[in-house]
Parts: C-alpha cells; structure tokens; sequence
C-alpha cells in the first residue's frame, strides 16, 4: 500500500469517528430535553394534587356539598379532641387525690391505733394499782371513828383520797352495783338469794369494787344479785 492510500485511510477513519460523535452529541441534548420536559409536567402534576379542590371564600377547606368538613363519630373534629398533655394532667391529678385520700386514711388508722396502744398500757398500769387501792379502802373501813381521828389514820385516809384523786384525774370511775339491776356488761355475780326489800334482779351486795377507764370496763364488780 502505498502513502497516499494509507493517509486516504486515516482521512476516512477521522470523519467516521467525527459522525458518530456529532451523533452522540445530538443524542444526548434531545434526551436532556426530554428529561426536563418530565420534570416539569410531573411538578405541575403534584401542585395540582396539592391544591385543595373544595375552598370557601376565607380560603377553608369545605365538602363537595360546600358544608363544613366532616366531624368524627361523636361530633368533634380532630382539632376538638383533647390533647395528650391535657390527658397526662389529668391521670396525674387523679392519681395525686388517690395518695391524699390514702395518706389521710393511714393517718387516721395511725392516730386511732396509737389512742388504743395508750388506752392499753393505761389501764394495764390501773389494773396493777387497783389493789392497792382495795387495800387501802378495807384497811379504812375497820378504824372506828375515834381511830380515824388519830394521826396515822388520818394520814392513811388522807394518802388514799389522794390516789383516788389521780385515778379520776385519769379517767377511771368506779361502776356503781348497790340498788342497780344486774348488767352482766358491768357486774359479775357470785352470790344470789332473795330479799323482799329489792325488786326483781337487783344488786343487793358489792364484795369487790368495779371500775371502768374512759367508758371500758376495767375490772367488773363481784355481787350479790336477789330475787333473780
């Protein structure tokens, strides 16, 4: 082959590969055209699904019948019902009543059970002083009453008015039994007989002296109960 041809061939292959470029080129620029022309069509499409096809002259959305927007099943719409703060609020109000009321009734329970301990140990101490005050009363009713008038006696007399005083001073009373009718409440009957001059169930004798603390029996008092 000789120079001529080989540059006639070279020549040839440059203009072949310069076609298809131009080609490629025009390819793309008409794709690039397309595309855009896509793009817009599909943004005016979204703009239109956007746009509220039903709106009164304030600009509000209505139904197809130009009526308010619907409401829910009980007649509110969304922006009537309530919201979840005004909800929490609520429950935590709630439970903040709850523990007030509890705390009142345990202070309540506290405070009674704390009147029953103290009303416990008071008349377990009475209990133990009670006897001594019976010692006291028996001793006293054997004295004549020139005895009494004597020193030691009416000292005696003086210290077991006193005592006396205190116990009263702490709520106990004594429970009355001569001439009352028999209360098993309050007495308790070791003895019975008959006596006309006392009616039917009567308490006609006291051996031993009841007492009661604050309403409550303390200890019941032994007698004698007639015409039963």
């Amino acid at each position: 082959m000789t120079e001529n041809q080989k540059e006639f061939e070279e020549d040839k292959n440059l203009s072949e590969e310069k076609a298809l470029d131009e080609e490629m080129e025009i390819d793309q620029e008409e794709g690039l055209e397309e595309s855009g022309e896509c793009e817009e069509d599909s943004t005016e499409e979204l703009e239109e699904a956007c746009e509220p096809e039903n709106l009164d002259e304030t600009g509000q959305e209505t139904s197809e019948s130009g009526h308010e927007p619907r409401r829910g099943l009980f007649g509110k719409s969304r922006k009537e019902k309530k919201d979840k703060k005004d909800a929490q609020i609520e429950e935590l109000t709630d439970k903040y009543k709850r523990t007030m009321a509890e705390f009142d009734n345990f202070r309540k329970r506290t405070e009674k059970e704390m009147v029953q301990k103290q009303d416990l140990g008071a008349r377990l101490v009475i209990e133990k002083m009670l006897p001594i005050i019976d010692s006291f009363e028996r001793g006293l009713a054997t004295l004549s009453e020139e005895e009494r008038k004597e020193p030691f006696a009416d000292g005696m007399d003086k210290v077991y008015k006193q005592l006396a005083k205190a116990m009263e001073e702490l709520g106990v009373t004594p429970i009355e039994a001569v001439g009352k009718e028999f209360d098993p409440a309050f007495h308790n009957a070791v003895m019975q007989g008959e006596d006309e001059n006392f009616g039917e169930n009567i308490v006609a004798e006291e051996f031993l002296k009841g007492y009661l603390h604050h309403g409550t029996v303390v200890r019941h008092s032994m007698v004698k109960v007639v015409n039963c």
